[in-house]
């Protein structure tokens, strides 16, 4: 059988066999969580509680009223302990609402709607909005906003996203064989609000279980959806390369997946869907993978937002004394922490703890015009210039050859024999040039 697939890309080891096998297991309420007032793409939202208020699990705590934005909820019971700026996982102190955990969870839900199937559009969009759900592959970004495409936009194809492509992570692969009917539901939900009655379900053929287990559940159940087993190829969770794998259809340079006709999101976010609608739960956990050589017990965890890194790392049996390296997320997009206490948030997928840096000691040399970059990038792209442009700062001629069109998938990076930090230098350029276009526009 032919595999689908897109063109370029590249094939690290999945090193998926830490926990690919581990059941997922519910992480014990922290006695304390951290929860950064912004864990989505765009704008941050503001405390609507006071210190040493009372709140419950499932409670808003932090809310803007602007459309592509995300509320935050409380994911333990208990009183507000500080607002304050902590440490975040991408390396900076943002605001973030401490709450100390005064028992076991007293829950404020919100209207269920056990009838979506006749529900209107709007109010299901609605619940989705007030859950706080976005994007939990990795992007963090708002649900509803995705779910509501331009009337000029028309939908005719939604893509579930079980591909989980980066090394390590299984998080995704277990939910699909845990919860598929939750998540086949939240897909029911999704294309429902959409209008669309075209369905395909992404998954790497690295996942075999998760393929027989989700076209069962298809058949069963006589879902009008469709299984599309990939070829393990990096970075195909990505949703252009996603849309080109399934559907042959390209996604233009700087377009979007609407422009196109779809629309695509992550399993674990049509089970936060799924649990909104149908239970009035808002997310207030996520299920995350900590593994990798550098801990004891790597596992599959549920883990509520908020959670100091340290206390799911210590339920896995703590670091081996080697363990030189901790990131959040895989490690070809992930981020490198220094501290432990930063809190899982919406888009932790993983933590992965390494006894061996893949690039601590290595030296970086000149670029030997080799060109393994430019026939790796998905994007087809001219990594070695943008991060050349980047590093001498001339962000227009970053601008002019597409900067802001890299995925910051770190290809790239992989394949350069002479070590250059590619990607890094491109999220610079990335950053510099999208600061420069606010600037022209203010």
């Amino acid at each position: 059988m032919r595999l689908a697939t897109f063109s370029r890309g590249i094939h690290p080891n999945d090193n998926k066999a830490f926990t690919n096998t581990k059941a997922i297991e519910v992480l014990p309420l922290p006695d304390e969580v951290f929860i950064p007032l912004q864990q989505h793409i765009g704008v941050s939202g503001e405390a609507v509680v006071e210190k040493g208020q009372e709140v419950k699990t499932g409670q808003v705590i932090g809310r803007s009223e602007k459309y592509v934005s995300s509320p935050v909820h409380a994911t333990v019971t208990g009183k507000v302990k500080a607002i304050d700026s902590f440490l975040h996982p991408l390396g900076m102190k943002i605001a973030m609402i401490n709450i100390e955990r005064s028992g076991e969870d007293q829950w404020e839900l919100l209207p269920a709607i056990k009838d979506w199937q006749t529900a209107p559009i709007d109010q299901l969009l609605k619940v989705i909005w007030d859950a706080g759900i976005v994007g939990l592959g990795g992007a963090a970004f708002p649900t509803h906003v995705k779910l509501a495409p331009p009337k000029e936009k028309k939908i005719d194809t939604f893509i579930l996203n079980g591909v989980e492509c980066e090394p390590f992570l299984t998080a995704d692969h277990r939910a699909m064989l845990e919860n598929g009917d939750r998540i086949l539901t939240g897909m029911s939900i999704i294309m429902k609000v959409l209008g669309t009655d075209k369905g395909y379900i992404g998954i790497e053929n690295n996942k075999p279980d998760a393929v027989a287990a989700m076209g069962k559940m298809i058949n069963d159940k006589k879902f009008p959806y469709e299984v599309i087993p990939l070829k393990v190829k990096y970075p195909q969770g990505a949703e252009k390369m996603l849309i080109e794998a399934i559907l042959h259809r390209k996604v233009p340079a700087g377009g979007l997946p609407m422009d196109v006709g779809t629309v695509v999101n992550n399993v674990g976010t049509a089970m936060a869907v799924a649990d909104a609608v149908t239970r009035g739960r808002p997310l207030v956990e996520r299920i995350l993978t900590v593994t990798g050589d550098g801990v004891k017990e790597p596992k599959n965890l549920l883990v509520r937002i908020g959670t100091p890194f340290k206390k799911a790392i210590e339920f896995c049996g703590g670091l081996h004394e080697e363990t030189t390296e901790v990131y959040m997320g895989g490690p070809m997009m992930g981020f490198a922490q220094y501290d432990l206490s930063v809190p899982v948030i919406k888009a932790t997928s993983g933590i992965v703890c390494s006894q061996k840096s893949p690039v601590f000691g290595l030296r970086t040399y000149p670029c030997i015009q080799c060109g393994n970059c430019v026939t790796a990038c998905p994007m087809n792209l001219l990594p070695t210039r943008l991060a050349s442009f980047a590093e001498k700062a001339k962000w227009e001629d970053a601008d002019q050859i597409g900067v802001l069109n890299c995925i910051e998938c770190g290809s790239c990076a992989y394949v350069c024999p002479s070590h250059i930090p590619l990607v890094q230098w491109i999220r610079v350029g990335k950053l510099k040039v999208s600061d420069m276009k606010r600037k022209k526009v203010a």
